[in-house]
């Protein structure tokens, strides 16, 4: 493997991770539940999303880069349509967002 492919790996992996953790962190500045599913779900998404094209770029052209190819694709399908379907049910059983001025007093 040529050194400039082994340095963006890494560089990939450590951002994916970087961007996981932060947005775990993150996740306890949000106001109500509508703004946690939602950041959950991007940071999710775009984290494991670097790493998996980390993995790929180390695994180079083999059956295991096929594998996490499907893995990608799974979690890129998988992960916005769940956290839709968390809020709408929550939605349904009547948890309002909050809005406007209501947010920003709520984190007083």
């Amino acid at each position: 493997m040529s050194a400039t492919v082994d340095i963006a790996s890494w560089i990939l992996l450590v951002a994916g991770g970087f961007f996981c953790i932060v947005g775990a962190v993150g996740l306890h500045r949000m106001p109500d539940f509508y703004t946690r599913v939602h950041a959950a779900s991007v940071t999710d998404t775009v984290g494991a999303g670097l790493v998996l094209i980390g993995l790929i770029l180390q695994a180079g052209w083999t059956l295991v880069a096929a594998k996490l190819v499907i893995i990608g694709l799974l979690l890129f399908l998988s992960s916005p349509t769940a956290a839709h379907a968390i809020a709408k049910a929550a939605l349904g059983r009547g948890l309002q967002p909050l809005l406007g001025r209501e947010a920003r007093s709520s984190k007083r």
